[in-house]
């Protein structure tokens, strides 16, 4: 395992280096320790892509919180079987689901941190208990909060979070797609740039940024994986 040291050093190291650098020492020194969470839209596909040429052994954990577009459990399929990749679905337990609150309003409209709490970050967390290190795919340039992120952090209680495309802008991402000719979610070309759970998920409309789609006329901006700092169940 690193120490705070080596953490700071690496990071120094990696904050110019390739996707590929950082894929590449993530699965040699976490091997069979490490896995890859993805949300499966447009903007997943070059990490996935990446994770098939540099490391196609590491898994693909793949949240199912109950609410996806039928086009983005298809689209996961899709990419799955055409990279070659390793997808583990997970899901909340059941009986810690909660879908309406006490007065039977659907959770994600009164109280959408919880609800992704409940259905996303606790079924990640789960399924991280006996990993070191899990990889995203989240880019500096979308959101205030990722802006503040570095390519190897360390959570609360030890796990690794390792992020290969920080550095990469919406840009780099659409190079990437293009020269490799990647396919886009199918509801890409509806306006869906952003997608996430189909309750709080609509096009985006012109001039607005590509995740204005996500929360919409809410102060939500994240799903909770990348800013809370959640621990393992």
């Amino acid at each position: 395992m690193l120490n705070v040291v080596d953490t700071a050093t690496l990071n120094e190291q990696f904050e110019n280096a390739t996707p590929e650098i950082i894929l590449e020492w993530a699965a040699q020194h976490f091997p069979g320790r490490v896995v890859v969470s993805s949300s499966f839209q447009t903007q997943s596909v070059p990490l996935l892509h990446l994770i098939s040429q540099v490391c196609p052994s590491v898994p693909v954990v793949f949240v199912d919180t109950g609410y996806h577009f039928p086009e983005t459990l298809q689209y996961r399929d899709q990419l799955a079987e055409m990279f070659n990749i390793k997808v583990i679905t997970v899901s909340a337990d059941q009986d810690k689901r909660q879908d309406f609150d006490s007065e039977g309003t659907p959770l994600h409209r009164v109280n959408p941190d919880l609800c992704c709490a409940l259905h996303k970050t606790a079924a990640i967390a789960k399924s991280l208990v006996d990993c070191d290190a899990w990889m995203s795919g989240i880019l500096r340039d979308q959101t205030a909060t990722r802006r503040q992120a570095s390519p190897i952090e360390v959570q609360a209680d030890g796990l690794y979070k390792i992020n290969p495309l920080l550095n990469w802008t919406s840009r780099d991402l659409w190079t990437y797609i293009n020269k490799f000719k990647l396919p886009a979610h199918p509801l890409f070309s509806q306006g869906y740039l952003s997608i996430g759970c189909a309750p709080c998920t609509r096009p985006v409309q012109d001039g607005e940024d590509e995740r204005s789609g996500r929360w919409a006329g809410q102060r939500k901006v994240e799903c909770g994986l990348h800013t809370t700092g959640f621990v393992r169940a």
